[in-house]
């Protein structure tokens, strides 16, 4: 199984823009440039999306190994914090910071941890990062 994304970038580093487009179509032509990535101009980057596919990944990973251990869970709320920073000269994608907050019916809070820390060692976006991942999980 393969998915595919693409970027086109024309110009500078700093002046420069540049566009980011999905295969499947959910966004196309979507306008990415330097003040948005490293001065938190309005608008996506690279890292966003990343923390995007890793709250997904996570969240999906979890379902799934709750379904596999008796359990349903009602609600699976991610976050993933990504935080990019100079490593010996290099822009570096150092951690991601994975926060859940889960409703899961009749799990008890050791067996709800246990679960969601394999599934954070395991999610394939997790495995793809070379970074800390770290998590904070909240059972309602």
């Amino acid at each position: 199984m393969q998915r595919q994304a693409s970027a086109v970038w024309q110009g500078t580093l700093k002046e420069g823009k540049g566009t980011l487009s999905a295969a499947s179509g959910v966004f196309k032509d979507v306008p990415y440039s330097f003040a948005k990535r490293f001065e938190n101009e309005p608008g996506t980057n690279p890292e966003e999306l990343i923390a995007a596919a890793h709250a997904g990944c996570f969240a999906m990973a979890l379902s799934g190994k709750l379904g596999r251990a008796g359990f349903t869970p009602d609600k699976l709320s991610a976050r993933a914090k990504v935080t990019l920073e100079q490593v010996e000269g290099n822009w570096t994608i150092t951690t991601s910071h994975l926060e859940l907050v889960a409703k899961v019916p009749g799990i008890d809070r050791a067996k709800f941890e246990e679960l969601a820390a394999d599934a954070k060692a395991t999610c394939p976006v997790s495995r793809l990062l070379n970074a800390n991942i770290t998590l904070d999980a909240k059972l309602e």
